[in-house]
């Protein structure tokens, strides 16, 4: 139990060092190829930060164990808004832009209700099965395809460099993101394989290491980088890093499980699937209630009591 302890921790300060360098490195990328921080947040970044979440969905599916498949990637994108997000808008409050407004967001929204759709087929169509399949898999990743190439097509307004940013030439730049991809990952699964091992030892069940520890540990490059890019007044990076991530958490991640094995939705219960979708539709409030487009601390604070209030759901159900 002491090494894993140790071995947790160790995984915890390279994802920290990972984020730090990807942050710096993607903005300059950003800069060199005119494509706004919030592009690559959503893209390059929200790839590279859901990286753990595939391994670990992946092994999942592969070994035929839908719960882990699934639940990491619903837990994760809990998570991701709810908690990180959450947590981001304490330290820097996000202005959210025309195009998030009308775009980003809802496309979050839309893929979110789609999953749970074809997830309850039966339950609400009376046909097929509550699950994915290998049909559903190859749909959420033509999706993805789709969504990747509209991204990169879009040109954004181009940050330049802040007062005292060092100019980073493109290949310290490229290796800035590899490092810190690198750390995040490694570190990433060291956190996850550790925790799990120290939840196994205290007797909990697949699901909730998947909703919880699995999902919160994949999730942390996500928080790593969220919690950089805020000290660094990045916001939009931020918000596009989470964006992006919970797109390919769903057609990447889940579109790939289905095709490696059909997920059952058999574990998730109407709650998990409640807080998915009222964590994809809270970033939409902020846009007209309070503070308008604008996440600011009192969303943060808001995000955070819906996290905590799932979480305590999950333990006492145990």
């Amino acid at each position: 139990m002491l090494l894993d302890i140790v071995l947790l921790l160790a995984g915890l300060a390279l994802v920290v060092f990972g984020a730090d360098y990807l942050v710096e490195g993607a903005s300059a990328i950003a800069r060199r190829l005119g494509l706004s921080e919030f592009i690559i947040g959503l893209t390059i970044v929200g790839m590279g930060t859901s990286a753990p979440e595939m391994v670990v969905s992946f092994i999942g599916a592969a070994n035929g164990n839908a719960d882990i498949a699934l639940g990491n990637v619903v837990g994760s994108n809990i998570f991701n808004t709810l908690l990180i997000l959450g947590i981001t808008a304490l330290l820097l409050p996000m202005p959210i832009t025309k195009d998030n407004r009308k775009k980003d967001i809802p496309m979050n929204i839309l893929i979110t209700v789609m999953l749970i759709l074809l997830g309850l087929e039966k339950t609400i169509f009376g046909f097929g099965t509550d699950g994915l399949s290998r049909i559903d898999g190859g749909i959420l990743l033509a999706l993805f395809i789709a969504y990747m190439w509209h991204s990169f097509a879009q040109k954004d307004d181009v940050p330049e460099p802040a007062e005292g940013e060092k100019s980073v030439s493109p290949w310290l730049a490229l290796l800035m993101i590899a490092g810190g991809l690198a750390g995040l990952i490694f570190g990433g699964n060291l956190f996850v394989d550790n925790a799990t091992s120290i939840a196994h030892t205290l007797g909990v069940s697949d699901k909730f290491i998947a909703i919880t520890i699995l999902a919160g540990g994949t999730s942390m490059p996500e928080l790593a980088t969220c919690v950089a890019a805020a000290v660094k007044k990045k916001g939009q990076l931020a918000l596009g890093n989470i964006i992006g991530s919970n797109i390919f958490n769903v057609l990447l991640i889940l579109g790939g499980s289905a095709l490696i094995t059909p997920l059952s939705f058999v574990g998730m219960s109407y709650v998990d699937l409640c807080a998915l979708l009222v964590s994809a539709m809270a970033l939409l409030t902020c846009c007209y209630v309070g503070k308008r487009n604008v996440l600011d601390k009192l969303d943060g604070a808001l995000f955070l009591l819906l996290w905590a209030a799932y979480m305590a759901y999950l333990i006492i159900n145990l």
